[in-house]
């Protein structure tokens, strides 16, 4: 890619791909695509085709995607699997149709088995069954992945496909139903001192351990991805380094100031025990994550009372 180059970047509304146009823009790229879903209906083909033929653009950060916690994902496996494989199958489509010259494929780490070894390498993935509360988006993904593999050996289009553990930060939802652990547990802990409740509930037992990393890292990865990788095998951005669900709440409940009761409701489910990808792939390509975990616990309780206040 050159400064001058046509880019689209799709969900670029969304928390990575917003991070993924601010990246861009920081660094000088003029051409860049960033259309709603008014104008680029990733569900429908033809307008998928439309926008494309229109467009033409060189390169596709294919980071639009159906996306939530587990109750969402529980609530409705249809609509994550259907709805995601849709998006992806219509962009890999238009991609090879109008000749782009190379794409990305946002994937994530939920593709990797329930029980799967720790960290989590590149091979583990469909070694075993599947986390079931978020089977219905990790097939998609798997797809995703696979689509990339298909187009790169029949026709030698080249998507580049990282795969990153759980993502959090600027721009993330702050529907419940909808936004990311770490995002919720900071909806839960700031509410609850604003409204001085004694005490916060929380799904599962708190001793599912899981990796996070900054949405800000993402972005420079998949610019830093596109640079250096040249084959659709995936590979793996995460930080190395997870902790339990019970210590992240513990650590956002202090850094918010909140003092009462953390209460864990088991009925609920934790998920998948333990999610910590191997990046040393990753490391041996130059790349390391910049955002230190409570650097960007601050900040997204920063922008999360600053949003509060302007409500």
């Amino acid at each position: 890619m050159n400064k001058q180059s046509k880019i689209l970047i799709t969900g670029s509304s969304g928390m990575v791909g917003s991070a993924i146009t601010s990246f861009l823009e920081s660094n000088n790229f003029k051409n860049l695509f960033t259309p709603n879903r008014k104008t680029l209906n990733l569900l429908e083909k033809a307008s998928v085709f439309s926008y494309f033929d229109k467009h033409r653009p060189e390169y596709v950060f294919m980071v639009a995607a159906k996306v939530g916690g587990i109750s969402a994902n529980k609530a409705n496996p249809v609509g994550f699997l259907l709805e995601n494989s849709q998006m992806q199958a219509n962009l890999f489509e238009a991609c090879h149709k109008y000749q782009t010259k190379k794409n990305l494929f946002l994937g994530s780490s939920c593709i990797y088995p329930r029980l799967c070894d720790q960290p989590m390498k590149e091979e583990f993935i469909l070694t075993s069954p599947l986390e079931p509360t978020n089977e219905g988006y990790a097939l998609a993904k798997i797809m995703g992945i696979k689509l990339a593999k298909f187009y790169f050996e029949q026709f030698q289009k080249l998507t580049v496909c990282p795969m990153p553990c759980n993502i959090y930060g600027t721009n993330d939802h702050y529907d419940l139903s909808r936004c990311h652990v770490l995002t919720a547990l900071i909806k839960r802990f700031v509410d609850a001192f604003d409204e001085n409740r004694e005490s916060v509930t929380l799904w599962g037992t708190g001793k599912a351990r899981r990796e996070f990393i900054h949405v800000d890292d993402v972005a420079a990865s998949c610019y830093f991805l596109m640079q250096k990788i040249h084959t659709p095998e995936i590979i793996n951005v995460g930080t190395g380094v997870d902790l339990s669900i019970r210590e992240l709440a513990c650590k956002i409940a202090k850094r918010v100031g909140f003092l009462g009761h953390i209460r864990w409701d088991e009925s609920k489910p934790d998920g998948m025990p333990r999610k910590c990808v191997d990046i040393s792939k990753l490391k041996n390509l130059g790349f390391e994550a910049k955002v230190s975990l409570d650097d960007g616990i601050d900040r997204t309780i920063r922008e999360y009372r600053e949003i509060k206040s302007k409500s």
